[in-house]
């Protein structure tokens, strides 16, 4: 009887245990279990027992990225308890402050001021007092890659809102991004969280790169999107995944140099003449002697000669392009512009995004080597044709 006692009492002791440990585990509010019950299993599960747990992100950068979902999404009601959280994580008053300061630019201020009034709260229940702004030294942004941001903004914004363009370059890119409140990894890190949390993939390429090329692994940023899924929801998620993935196919190709990239190469005159794309060129066009530089250069190009009357269609270029004229008399406009001719030796700079075409003129063949750089992989962008009317129309000049 003794023996059965002691087997009862060792069980209830276990019992309880085991009760206790699912006290201590329980993440979620207690209204979770009483109205959904399978999200505080998921919560504590899944979200905290295992996606908080690993190691692919510091616990840190899950607090920053955590607060920025939220703060994108105009989660007030969650942000003072993450704010909590990233304190207790080792983010310090004044970056949380900076990140609302960043993400006002990126998702709006309303979002920015309410996560302000939660933040805040949060604080004065720690004692925190009022935040100041850094006085260390302003970062300094890699030269060449702004001024090739700088000019697409002109090229594509500009002529349109002159206004955001000048504020683009001299505020946000001119001033934020260099305050020393946030480190520019950091900056990336919410700046690609916020783009996947509020659905925007499409300004994703050009932040994931910024991201690596300030200190963000690829492991890293693979594990942001993992992240925001459970914060801005799986569709979010799944959105920036082929995205991202393109650039880091992109970036892990350009890091493979080959051992021959250290070797002088020759293209030969004529190597791989072929017809150029009916899709994307109007007349008999041959291209040849393609080639294409090794990384970190991004420089490629080609020869390419028209029969008279040949063009190409409408197109832009990232980072501007270069034709070298070889032979003959050709025509080159930007949308909008007026014609120029052009003839044997004349070279031609057409800038970044600035939409046009080139191609001979009516009475004379035209050849060029065309020069260009290539920003994500990426050298051109096609668009619709030009057609006989237009052509005929500008060609009369010649």
């Amino acid at each position: 009887m003794k023996k059965f006692a002691a087997t009862i009492a060792v069980s209830a002791l276990a019992a309880t245990g085991v009760e206790a440990e699912e006290r201590r585990q329980r993440v979620a509010p207690p209204a979770v279990y009483e109205t959904a019950p399978g999200l505080g299993v998921f919560t504590d599960d899944v979200l905290f027992g295992e996606v908080w747990e690993r190691k692919e992100l510091l616990p840190r950068d899950r607090s920053l990225v955590t607060v920025a979902t939220l703060v994108a999404t105009g989660k007030s009601a969650q942000t003072g308890s993450h704010v909590r959280r990233a304190l207790d994580n080792g983010v310090k008053p004044e970056e949380i402050g900076e990140l609302i300061t960043h993400l006002a630019f990126y998702t709006g201020w309303p979002n920015a001021m309410s996560a302000v009034t939660e933040t805040k709260k949060a604080f004065e229940e720690r004692g925190i007092g009022p935040v100041s702004t850094s006085a260390a030294d302003r970062i300094q942004l890699e030269a060449a890659a702004e001024a090739a941001r700088a000019a697409t903004v002109d090229a594509n914004v500009a002529p349109t809102a002159p206004a955001l363009a000048d504020l683009t370059n001299r505020v946000l890119f001119g001033d934020l991004w260099q305050r020393p409140d946030l480190s520019a990894r950091d900056r990336s890190l919410i700046t690609m969280t916020a783009l996947i949390a509020i659905g925007q993939p499409e300004q994703l390429p050009f932040h994931a790169n910024r991201a690596m090329d300030n200190g963000l692994s690829p492991s890293e940023a693979t594990e942001v999107v993992t992240h925001v899924a459970f914060y801005a929801g799986w569709p979010r998620a799944m959105s920036a995944v082929p995205v991202l993935k393109t650039v880091l196919d992109t970036r892990a190709s350009a890091e493979r140099t080959p051992v021959a990239a250290t070797e002088i190469r020759v293209t030969r005159a004529g190597d791989g003449k072929a017809n150029a794309p009916e899709q994307y060129f109007t007349g008999a066009v041959e291209t040849s002697g393609f080639y294409k530089s090794d990384a970190p250069a991004r420089i490629g190009g080609a020869t390419v000669s028209f029969s008279k009357g040949a063009r190409t269609a409408w197109h832009t270029h990232p980072l501007g392009q270069t034709l070298f004229i070889i032979s003959g008399t050709g025509l080159v406009q930007k949308e909008g512009g007026p014609v120029e001719t052009f003839h044997a030796g004349d070279v031609v700079w057409i800038p970044p995004q600035v939409k046009h075409w080139h191609g001979a003129s009516r009475h004379e063949a035209m050849s060029h080597f065309a020069v260009a750089e290539a920003l994500d992989g990426s050298a051109v962008t096609w668009m619709e044709k030009v057609s006989d009317e237009d052509y005929l129309k500008a060609a009369r000049i010649d």
